[in-house]
C-alpha cells in the first residue's frame, strides 16, 4: 500500500499496565510487521508532529497500536474514546526480513513487544520469544499463544526471570534474531553475537516527518547515515555503529 493519510474510527483504547496502553482502530489499513504508522490524534498545531508507532498487530481492516504515555501527544492518544477518529500516515518504513526454515528468536525489551506480537503471530509458532521488562510483564498471553517457547524477565523480579532479557538468551542456540527494544538491549545482543547469528534490530529514534525529509532520525552506519523512518527501522545489526 502507498504512503496515504487514513482516517481510523476508534473501536478501543485501555490501559494494559502502567502508562502502557493498546489501542485498537478500523479504517483502510496494510502493513508488515517491523513497519510504522505516524499517528496523529489531535487538531491544530499542539503538538506539532504527529507520533510514530509500530504496528503491533493487523487483522483485516482492523490495525492494534501498543503505546507509552510519555509526553503530551502520547496522552492525547491515551484520551481518545470509542468512535472518534485517528489519523494515521502509513505504513512507514521497512520490515522484519523473514528467514524460513531457521531457528529463531524474537527479543523485546518494554516497549519494544509492540512490533513483535505481529511478527510472532505471523510466524504462529515458529519463533522462540524473549520478552524483557522493567517492571510488570504486560501481553505475556498473546506472546504466550504464538511464539513456540516463551521466556519473560522482569528487571524488579514481578514476572518471571529476575534481571534482564539479554540474561536468558543463548545465541549460539539460533540462525537468526529478531530485536526490538532500548539501545542498551541491543548492543548487549549485537556485542553477544559476533556474527554468530543473524541479528535484524529494530532502531528507536526520535521522528519528525517519519518519511526522509528532515534528516533528524539519521544514524552513522558502516553505510553511511542512514535515516531510521526510511531506510528502517529494522537493520542488520552489523550495520549499526552502537557506540555512536
Amino acid at each position: 500500500m502507498k504512503e496515504a493519510n487514513i482516517k481510523c474510527k476508534v473501536l478501543s483504547n485501555n490501559e494494559i499496565a502502567k502508562n502502557i496502553y493498546e489501542i485498537t482502530l478500523q479504517g483502510n489499513i496494510s502493513g508488515i510487521p517491523g513497519q510504522f504508522y505516524m499517528v496523529r490524534a489531535w487538531e491544530g498545531l499542539d503538538p506539532f508532529l504527529s507520533r510514530p508507532l509500530s504496528i503491533s498487530d493487523i487483522e483485516g481492516d482492523i490495525i492494534h497500536f501498543v503505546y507509552e504515555v510519555k509526553g503530551k501527544g502520547t496522552k492525547e492518544l491515551s484520551s481518545m474514546k470509542t468512535n472518534e477518529v485517528v489519523q494515521l500516515t502509513g505504513p512507514l518504513g521497512n520490515g522484519f526480513i523473514i528467514k524460513e526454515n531457521m531457528r529463531s528468536a524474537v527479543v523485546s525489551g518494554g516497549i519494544g513487544i509492540a512490533p513483535m506480537i505481529y511478527l510472532l503471530k505471523q510466524n504462529h509458532k515458529m519463533m522462540d520469544m524473549f520478552a524483557g521488562f522493567r517492571a510488570e510483564p504486560y501481553l505475556i498471553d498473546v506472546c504466550n499463544a504464538h511464539s513456540k517457547n516463551l521466556y519473560v524477565a522482569s528487571e524488579e523480579g514481578l514476572g518471571g526471570y529476575k534481571g534482564f532479557v539479554t540474561e536468558l538468551i543463548n545465541v549460539e542456540d539460533y540462525d537468526v534474531i529478531y530485536a526490538c527494544g532500548p539501545h542498551p538491549m541491543l548492543e548487549a545482543l549485537a556485542e553477544g553475537n559476533k556474527d554468530k547469528a543473524i541479528l535484524y534490530v529494530s532502531m528507536e529514534k526520535y521522528m519528525a516527518c517519519g518519511i526522509g525529509g528532515c534528516l533528524g532520525c539519521t544514524i552513522q552506519t558502516r553505510n553511511g547515515m542512514r535515516r531510521v523512518c526510511k531506510d528502517g527501522p529494522v537493520f542488520e545489526a552489523k550495520e549499526v555503529y552502537f557506540d555512536e
